[in-house]
């Protein structure tokens, strides 16, 4: 039996999918071979002597030490896409938010409460509501960095609202790029993307090489009085640079799901308390897909959706049972691997092999049952970091 242990609220609809005869699922768990979690902020220490995996609910894994868990053959996996829909209607809301006076009209009417009369009532709002007086998004420009899950779902739905979408992404994938439209129009840098947009929306992950990629520069390039919505990571926009550009007034509004306090209560910021993926469906859709990524992995050794470790998937064979086996990305380890099973005369049924930058993974499929005298054989050759016998 595996043992699963949840360190956040998990959608009942994702903890049922574990089956009971062969997981044990708990939010106390000492020795887990999994953890489950959402944006519980994992230390290397709960990288417990016989934990395999970590499977987060989400998409974002900087509330996980993915190198150190990376070293030690821990497969840490997201689900991406599962809450893009939640968020691109936040994004949405934004949007329609910056144009239209919403939260200001709103605010206004909230301060009319000691008018008790209808008429009066009607009179006031009808001579004030030229304050509140916006503009529509159809024609307007928006540029969208990042064309992921996420990102073109984005740019999918503004092009339904009549605007013009530009897009960037140097690391857009064969996937995404099958996803997204071919009515948005690609730039070739972050500048030109910012430069002639009228509004920009961030999709990108929270990476080193991401962090406050939105600078003072970029945002000097934008065009005065433009709208930059960020639900994304806040981590990725320099705080300073929003503060300085909204002061002197060439970012006109900065719309967040990410509240920092030197921005909280500043003129043309609006931001909301991470609401992204706080959605039941969204909940739900990533607690059923960590689960099954999870299930998959422990009883099979198949790998979705890991952020450091490859994708790998191959079918169980009826006989014998399964090596799964991770190594460093070093030359001859296979060989080693292969030839302690001729010495035992093993027969291979079937194997896949992948890497992904300094982590090997395999799988092989042997007619032999399970031996841990075989166990500890594979596990004493240089540069192996773990192995596991599936029956």
């Amino acid at each position: 039996m595996f043992n699963v242990l949840t360190l956040n609220n998990i959608s009942e609809k994702g903890l049922i999918r574990f089956d009971k005869e062969a997981f044990n699922v708990s939010d106390a768990l000492p020795q887990p071979e999994a953890i489950l979690l959402r944006s519980f902020k994992l230390t290397p220490d709960r990288a417990t002597e016989g934990l395999l995996a970590v499977g987060r609910a989400g998409a974002g894994v900087n509330n996980i030490p993915v190198d150190v868990y990376t070293d030690r053959g821990i497969v840490v996996f997201n689900t991406p896409g599962a809450n893009a829909n939640a968020v691109k209607e936040l994004v949405v809301a934004g949007m329609l938010l910056s144009r239209r006076g919403i939260v200001q009209g709103i605010d206004y009417v909230s301060g009319l409460s000691e008018v008790t009369d209808t008429a009066a009532l009607n009179t006031q709002v009808e001579a004030s509501k030229k304050t509140f007086k916006g503009s529509e998004l159809k024609g307007r420009t928006l540029g969208v960095l990042g064309l992921g899950a996420i990102g073109s779902m984005v740019a999918d739905i503004a092009l339904q609202l009549d605007m013009n979408v530009l897009g960037f992404d140097p690391a857009l994938s064969v996937d995404s790029a099958w996803r997204l439209s071919s009515r948005v129009q690609k730039m070739d840098s972050i500048e030109a993307l910012f430069a002639r947009s009228d509004l920009v929306t961030l999709h990108v992950p929270a990476l080193p090489e991401t962090e406050k990629m939105v600078n003072a520069t970029l945002l000097a390039a934008m065009k005065p009085g433009s709208v930059l919505l960020n639900f994304a990571r806040g981590e990725i926009v320099d705080t300073a640079a929003i503060k300085a550009s909204l002061t002197n007034g060439q970012l006109g509004q900065y719309i967040s799901d990410f509240p920092v306090p030197e921005l909280v209560n500043l003129p043309g910021v609006l931001a909301t308390p991470h609401l992204g993926a706080s959605t039941d469906e969204a909940e739900d859709n990533c607690a059923i897909m960590a689960a099954d990524q999870l299930m998959d992995f422990l009883t099979n050794g198949n790998i979705k959706n890991s952020v450091n470790f490859p994708n790998l998937h191959l079918e169980r064979s009826q006989l014998g049972c399964r090596i799964a086996l991770s190594n460093r990305n070093v030359p001859r380890i296979l060989g080693r691997v292969l030839s302690e099973l001729a010495d035992r005369n093993i027969n291979v049924i079937d194997m896949i092999n992948k890497s992904r930058n300094e982590i090997a993974y395999n799988l092989i499929d042997i007619e032999s049952g399970p031996s841990e005298e075989l166990q500890k054989a594979l596990s004493a050759i240089d540069d192996v970091i773990n192995v596991r016998l599936l029956a």
